[in-house]
């Protein structure tokens, strides 16, 4: 079983920037494929960006691409997502998620991109 634990949202102007964070638990961080995604009021949720096991290997949706740069550092079993230049179409819960061949996620952070 996998804990994973998001923090880092927030109210955030356009154009500004926000780090999140992904801390997992309960099994080797490594072992696993961490994406994070997003939904929006009304809307299905959407992969945001994805990566690798050791991080050599990166995904993004072309609504973030140039903009989110996702990341990991398995010493901290932490995954980041860096949003700069965000947009009020940002605005979502942000989740990440844990792949193995079992799937965990994790209880979502809000971003609010609003003046």
């Amino acid at each position: 079983q996998v804990q994973l634990v998001e923090s880092g949202g927030g109210l955030v102007q356009p154009g500004g920037s926000l780090r999140l964070s992904c801390t997992a638990s309960g099994d080797t961080f490594s072992n696993y494929v961490m994406s994070w995604y997003r939904q929006a009021p009304g809307k299905e949720r959407e992969l945001v960006a994805g990566i690798t096991k050791t991080g050599a290997m990166t995904n993004y949706a072309d609504s973030v691409k140039g903009r989110f740069t996702i990341s990991r550092d398995n010493a901290k079993n932490t995954v980041y997502l860096q949003m700069n230049s965000l947009k009020p179409e940002d605005t979502a819960v942000y989740y990440c998620k844990a792949s193995r061949n079992v799937v965990y996620w994790g209880q979502g952070t809000q971003v609010t991109v609003s003046s």
